[in-house]
């Protein structure tokens, strides 16, 4: 049961990924994706007190969709372009960019609860199945696994996630 909540938080936040794109450059907001259909969150340069945007697109590597679970809970990272968002299970929503800052693949987020865990994140490494990124706030170092065609990768730990 548990996995198909899971899948279910997966599947819903593709799938609001995928409805949130304008197709329009919306770059002076920076790239707001309806990350987990977030309509209406600021900007990540207003609403973190003027932290800047990722300035060059996210590497081919980084973009996708990358799960991980932290405190029992499910977390959906997606990267699309220069547009990031996160989903955790409990109703966390955040959006904002991915991309490229002094050599450094870094991403930038506001979450509509107000919650600073994972504002800021550099990408330690990643590849075709595996994402690191230690975030600013208080979650530290996550590693996420890659998720392909909108089914959960194997392997991932689902046991003892809370709905």
């Amino acid at each position: 049961m548990r996995g198909a909540a899971v899948a279910a938080v997966l599947v819903g936040a593709l799938a609001l990924t995928a409805c949130s794109s304008d197709g329009g450059s919306d770059d002076d907001a920076s790239a707001t994706p309806s990350t987990t259909a977030a309509s209406g969150v600021a900007s990540t340069g207003s609403a973190t007190g003027g932290t800047s945007s990722a300035s060059a697109a996210a590497s081919p590597e980084l973009e996708g969709s990358w799960l991980a679970t932290a405190d029992g809970k499910a977390v959906a990272l997606i990267v699309t372009g220069t547009q990031a968002a996160l989903f955790v299970t409990g109703g966390t929503v955040c959006s904002g960019t991915a991309g490229e800052e002094a050599g450094m693949q870094m991403i930038h987020l506001t979450c509509t609860s107000g919650s600073k865990d994972r504002t800021t994140g550099m990408v330690g490494s990643v590849d075709a199945k595996s994402l690191e990124v230690t975030w600013s706030g208080t979650v530290g170092k996550e590693t996420y696994t890659k998720a392909e065609g909108g089914q959960l990768p194997s392997g991932l730990p689902t046991a003892g996630l809370s709905q």
